[in-house]
């Protein structure tokens, strides 16, 4: 039997490690405001035809 994959863990401190480093690399945070989804425009929905 093969062994089972580890599941990765994301603690904080690994995401305040990888912020960072992408803050040092040039990336930038946009914020968007509460209620906004961040899209430009919405698709619409989408529906879905069962033959």
């Amino acid at each position: 039997m093969s062994k089972k994959p580890e599941k990765a863990t994301l603690t904080s401190a690994t995401i305040e490690e990888q912020t960072a480093a992408f803050l040092k690399a040039g990336g930038a945070v946009e914020y968007v405001g509460k209620g906004k989804s961040g899209q430009l425009a919405p698709a619409g929905p989408k529906q879905i035809t069962v033959k």
